[in-house]
């Protein structure tokens, strides 16, 4: 319940960050492209193929450039005030929150644990809180680990709102020795809480290898001989709220669930878990707000479902059709830098036109909207109009949209007409949850279609998300110091390129979906914008071309003898084009506080990442397309930093890599990601050593004088670009490019050689 005065502030403030000086820059860097375009048009005739060739990449980054312009005109976030939320909001709806984890070896069972006791400990009441584990691996291990840290929860979760902690992840938390100062109580129960996690982290290393634990107990029966494809659906209540009073001391609800999983079943991957998320959570506790989070991302602020209550309880009394609330994804390691200034720059200016995209962690949803609720369905006090009501409660459409089973339909209907939630026990509620995870059930319904996450993309939190402003929802931000969640990016080189093509590959999926943002049937309610916004994600993949061929470019014109860029004065138009936007891109990594290596190393990442793993992304489609093979969701390894905090309890944006003279190089494989790059970077060094010993040739091109120093320095900063690469030719070990990569793109790069010399 809240007070819903008119005269009373609002609990969010819509904050507007827009620049004229900022968009100055852009639309001057689209005039100076523009003017490249029409030179090029003006001088086609005088010059050969290559012309042509740089004119369609220059259209590509021109149009890219548009997209970019589009979604960064009017950046905003919102801001919560949780003072006035504690004054007016007597009563805080439930929120259930989700975490996914699918493989207990690239996802450590201690990383779960500790991102689901930051969120059990979050300042919220805990008879309001239930905590859902999807556990997609089936594994007797995570099950064990989190077994052991529901008792330590016990003594984390009081601690932590005893004392206000701020950092509620004991693995980040104790990496910081406790102040002499400090009070003696505090520095006793500090003690012993470290001494407790410490051994909570002892009984899961020594589970891991050894199934002595099996044996424990009729609770660890049916994990005992799953695999991870194939196993029955498990849901099982590890800890249970009962007192339920909101004390202090509680610890909230906490369930493991694993859904069934048969062999030659579609199972969806993410999307499918969470959808079972949902519908568990539906029949349990129907909360009408989730939260999902990955399993590496852990509550920084432990006000954050708070915050996110301030958008929400607004909203119902001033309505603006929020369906979720997303918060940016940022990292307490290394190699996150890109994704951070991404988020603040990009992110913000979708949160300017209809709202953020959804990320797939850190955002609260509305239950409602997820069951595929539109605004056109609501009245102005928010509840169903009367024509909603027949259309959507009807017994028919509930069972053909969310399955068979009675128990879920009426969740369903409770959640729709916002009635509270059960009280039923979860114990009780275990045989249906079990039924609602079957692999057949949702077979014929709604989910991952209009109901629920939606399906047909890797990327199942873009698709989710547009499906939503699809339907004329609106999204919000908001991105608080100290960041919200914090979680660990995979290391710069196999695991990042895997999880770089996915996204690519997902985002290139929608495209063929009816979520197309050009598909005016289907997103009629999306704002022209907000398509464009949703455009320049969903086309990353296409990208791969043009950037490949521009690496090319240069070299193909030293070699050839061919003009690439514009003689005499049009010149300035390439130098002013490359410095301004060499500038700006600086300008925003500096404004974030990051470094100007920070920004090389970002900008050397985009072009590795663009030519190699979003290269891939185009043929997994046409593959898909053709109907030769399915588009696959390979899980990112994770790992646990060790890294002490910068101060207090607020983490830096960057750790100190110091002691670790490998930490910031990059890393290879045998795999393919790497060929392009490495073929990209011998074809500059063989034009720069073709040109600096003379043996360029001639041409009749543009000007009568064919290529020049301008287009040796265009070789030469392609290998600055690709600078890892290089060092690559001259380390062993990870760090070196292997032999067979190594001599793929010598192959090549010979051929390309012989076709510049000989065309």
């Amino acid at each position: 319940m809240a007070d819903k005065s008119s005269s009373l502030p609002p609990l969010c403030e819509r904050i507007s960050y827009k620049s004229r000086s900022l968009r100055a820059v852009d639309l001057t860097i689209l005039g100076l492209l523009f003017s490249l375009l029409l030179y090029r048009i003006r001088h086609m005739s005088q010059n050969d193929t290559v012309w042509v060739v740089a004119f369609l990449c220059e259209c590509c980054f021109t149009f890219i450039w548009l997209l970019i312009t589009c979604t960064k005109w009017s950046p905003a976030e919102h801001k919560p005030y949780l003072d006035r939320l504690d004054e007016r909001v007597h009563e805080l709806p439930s929120v259930d929150m989700f975490v996914t984890t699918a493989d207990p070896v690239r996802e450590p069972p201690i990383l779960v644990v500790n991102t689901v006791l930051s969120l059990l400990a979050v300042n919220y009441p805990a008879n309001k809180l239930a905590c859902y584990v999807s556990d997609d691996g089936c594994s007797a291990l995570t099950y064990f680990s989190l077994k052991e840290a529901s008792k330590f929860a016990k003594i984390w979760v009081p601690f932590c709102k005893k004392y206000n902690v701020r950092v509620r992840a004991p693995f980040r938390y104790f990496l910081n020795p406790v102040d002499a100062k400090e009070d003696s109580e505090f520095s006793r129960d500090w003690e012993m809480t470290k001494r407790e996690y410490e051994k909570l982290v002892q009984k899961v290393e020594d589970a891991t290898g050894n199934s002595y634990w099996l044996d424990a107990g009729d609770d660890f029966e049916a994990l005992s001989n799953t695999k991870p494809s194939d196993h029955s659906t498990i849901v099982k209540v590890i800890w249970e709220n009962e007192e339920g009073v909101g004390d202090e001391k509680e610890v909230p609800h906490f369930v493991y669930i694993s859904r069934e999983k048969k062999p030659n079943y579609l199972h969806h991957y993410k999307a499918g878990a969470m959808n079972f998320l949902v519908r568990v959570s539906g029949l349990m506790t129907n909360a009408p707000y989730m939260l999902n989070v990955d399993c590496d991302m852990y509550a920084n602020e432990a006000d954050v479902v708070r915050q996110a209550m301030c958008i929400f309880m607004e909203g119902s009394m001033n309505p603006n059709h929020c369906a979720f609330v997303q918060f940016p994804q940022k990292f307490y390691d290394s190699n996150s830098d890109e994704i951070v200034v991404l988020q603040s720059y990009v992110g913000r200016g979708f949160a300017g036109i209809q709202g953020p995209v959804y990320a797939g962690s850190g955002c609260f949803h509305t239950r409602r909207v997820m069951y595929g609720l539109s605004v056109d369905d609501l009245e102005e006090d928010r509840n169903l109009s009367s024509v909603a009501t027949r259309k959507l409660l009807a017994a028919e459409r509930l069972e053909r949209d969310f399955g068979k089973s009675k128990e879920m339909v009426k969740s369903v209907v409770d959640a729709l007409q916002r009635k509270s939630n059960p009280q039923d026990t979860l114990i009780n509620s275990s045989e249906p949850a079990q039924a609602v995870g079957h692999c057949h059930y949702e077979y014929q319904t709604s989910w991952g279609k209009t109901v629920g996450w939606l399906y047909d993309s890797t990327t199942e939190d873009a698709h989710t998300s547009i499906g939503i402003h699809s339907r004329g929802w609106t999204s919000s931000y908001i991105s608080p110091e100290p960041p919200a969640f914090l979680g660990c990016m995979p290391p710069g080189g196999p695991e990042a390129m895997l999880q770089q093509r996915r996204w690519a590959t997902g985002l290139l999926e929608i495209l063929f979906t009816k979520q197309n943002p050009l598909n005016g049937s289907s997103c009629k309610k999306i704002r022209f914008r907000q398509s464009l916004a949703y455009l320049y994600i969903f086309t990353w993949g296409l990208r791969s071309i043009p950037e490949l061929f521009y690496c090319l470019l240069p070299a193909y014109c030293v070699l050839h003898g061919s003009a690439l860029f514009p003689k005499g004065v049009c010149l300035g138009i390439v130098f002013t084009l490359v410095g301004m936007h060499c500038l700006y891109t600086l300008w925003e990594f500096m404004s974030l506080g990051f470094s100007v290596h920070s920004w090389y190393a970002s900008q050397s990442f985009w072009r590795i990442k663009t030519t190699g793993s979003w290269l891939f992304s185009i043929p997994d489609i046409i593959l898909k397309l053709l109907g030769v093979s399915n588009t696959i969701f390979i899980v990112t390894k994770k790992t646990i930093s060790k890294t002490r905090l910068e101060s207090g309890d607020r983490p830096s944006q960057k750790e100190d890599d110091g002691s670790n003279p490998d930490s910031n190089k990059f890393e290879f494989d045998g795999s393919l990601y790497f060929l392009p790059g490495t073929f990209i970077l011998l074809v500059n060094l063989t034009a720069i050593a073709g040109f600096s010993m003379g043996l360029q040739r001639s041409s009749r091109s543009y000007g009568g004088n064919g290529s020049s120093m301008i287009d040796a320095c265009g070789c030469i900063l392609v290998v600055i670009l690709f600078l890892p690469f290089l060092i690559g030719l001259f380390e062993k070990g990870k760090y070196g490019i292997p032999l067979s990569t190594l001599s793929k793109a010598a192959f090549l790069a010979v051929l390309f050689v012989v076709f510049s010399v000989r065309n």
